[in-house]
């Protein structure tokens, strides 16, 4: 098992540079990694190169590590390309997973999904911040080597987001929910207004924050969600079919009067709301965990999928080595009211975990 290369020339590809792309090529490149960078469009090569956010054009053979930042019915071509092109980890960042990790079973790839993004486009919008803060969905298989999976989770830990270790199929149902369906219900409301916009010239110009807020998503590139669509299908459709029988619900309460069903599904929606987990801030909060990795595959992923399910947040994550030997130890920080939970599911799947308070 090996860390998150450590040389002074780190070397990186990154495949496809439109926002999330020229973003990892900005963070990394402010990181001290040299980055090639590769993109049907030789003219967006040429201007990555020129604007500083690549050092060489074209595939890297000596990458260490290479992101796939292209559409999502594109990923799996370009996923083996990397593969064959390279002896190093590769990974993407499409916002669907289990078509993916279904036709790629390399043991040198592990999926991603930078939970992120911005309203300008392109390099434009290139931010090597744009990750600070945010969750990186990592979709661990069993044939994902450990080395892969820590790789990648310390590098996105180094750009500043937290890793969140998922099943592909439970990530692409989750995305519906959070990502999928609210960017297609905004498009239909903003549909709406936009209809009735023309019988009522006064209605846009009405639109105070509630409504800006909730269709802002709307104004994202049409063309990507075509292809979103496609792969998700399944899940896309589940949630919408669940989002169409809570609306036809509200409809019916509100057709009848039923001001009771009204309050408790509104009082229910906010009390959800209220609940939305939040960033841990203070060192006092956590707890390390060490977690000596047994010699089996999937053994590093595993820790994560687990705080995935029990709803334990791992803002901070690495793999040392141990001195006994050249088996992994992970290392975590957890919320400290949710360590023994932690701790409890780690032992259930045959870990022997460690804990110690930061306070």
């Amino acid at each position: 098992m090996s860390n998150t290369a450590t040389t002074t020339n780190r070397r990186a590809t990154v495949v496809g540079l439109g926002l999330i792309g020229g973003s990892i090529c900005v963070a990394l490149r402010e990181r001290g990694w040299l980055v090639s960078g590769d993109d049907q469009d030789p003219q967006r090569v040429t201007e990555a190169l020129e604007r500083g956010l690549i050092s060489a054009a074209g595939i890297d053979a000596e990458s260490q590590v290479t992101f796939v930042a292209v559409p999502v019915t594109a990923i799996s071509l370009q996923v083996q390309r990397a593969l064959d092109a390279t002896n190093g980890i590769v990974t993407d960042v499409g916002s669907v997973k289990a078509v993916v990790t279904r036709t790629i079973t390399d043991p040198r790839f592990i999926g991603g999904h930078p939970m992120a993004g911005s309203e300008l486009e392109g390099l434009d919008g290139a931010d090597g911040e744009l990750f600070t803060g945010a969750v990186w969905v990592l979709t661990p298989t069993p044939t994902t080597s450990d080395a892969a999976f820590a790789t990648v989770a310390n590098i996105v830990n180094d750009l500043g987001a937290e890793v969140v270790g998922l099943d592909p199929v439970r990530h692409d149902e989750l995305v519906a929910i959070v990502s999928h369906v609210p960017h297609l219900t905004a498009a239909t409301l903003m549909g709406v207004a936009g209809s009735r916009a023309t019988e009522h010239a006064a209605l846009l110009r009405l639109a105070a924050g509630g409504f800006r807020d909730m269709t802002r998503i709307a104004s994202g590139h049409p063309a990507i969600w075509l292809d979103i669509c496609a792969e998700n299908r399944p899940a896309i459709i589940s949630t919408l079919s669940a989002l169409i029988d809570g609306l036809s619900d509200m409809r019916t309460a509100v057709d009848t009067g039923d001001r009771a069903t009204i309050l408790q599904r509104l009082t229910a929606a906010r009390e959800s709301r209220a609940n939305l987990p939040s960033r841990i801030k203070a060192l006092a909060d956590l707890s390390e965990v060490r977690i000596p990795i047994p010699d089996r595959p999937g053994a590093a992923a595993e820790v994560f999928t687990l705080a995935a399910e029990l709803g334990v947040n791992i803002p901070n994550f690495e793999v040392v080595h141990s001195v006994e030997g050249d088996r992994g130890i992970a290392v975590v920080l957890v919320e400290t009211t949710s360590v023994e939970l932690f701790r409890g599911g780690l032992m259930a799947r045959g870990f022997k975990p460690s804990v110690q308070r930061l306070d």
